[in-house]
């Protein structure tokens, strides 16, 4: 796959919204730069479409018409957001997300959520098969305390 053109999907045909993180430390302020790139250099390609910096920045990384490199067998029809952060600094899983990282994701999904009405939205470990703390929290109530389920 090119680096520099991901392959195309339908956004006509988005059905599921997939929540990350990137498994940094807690308080590392890796940059969605750096997550594109690691991404670019793992994958061949960029992963996620937003990814929510610490300080709660929401960098749009791909167009909603081309499919990331996020979950495995479903990335056509599935938009990924990631947030930096997701591990403790000896690596074990945690609710990492800042304030202004929770505000970010809030709006980020309600705005997808608007787009995209029927889309389901998951954290990545709601995925069969997925043997993975990602998000390193539950996504289904977080979106109860954000009213979007």
């Amino acid at each position: 796959m090119n680096k520099n053109n991901p392959a195309w999907m339908d956004e006509t045909q988005i059905h599921f919204i997939t929540v990350h993180c990137a498994a940094t430390p807690r308080g590392r302020d890796n940059k969605a730069s750096e997550i594109t790139e690691w991404d670019k250099q793992r994958f061949g390609q960029p992963s996620y479409h937003h990814v929510i910096e610490l300080d709660g920045n929401d960098v749009q990384t791909l167009q909603y018409n081309q499919r990331g490199a996020h979950v495995g067998g479903h990335n056509t029809g599935n938009l990924g957001i990631c947030y930096v952060g997701g591990v403790e600094a000896n690596g074990k899983p945690a609710d990492t997300r800042t304030e202004a990282q929770k505000h970010a994701l809030a709006n980020r999904l309600g705005v997808l959520k608007t787009l995209y009405p029927n889309a389901k939205i998951l954290g990545h470990r709601d995925w069969p098969d997925v043997k993975k703390a990602c998000p390193s929290f539950d996504v289904k109530a977080f979106l109860e305390e954000i009213a979007l389920c």
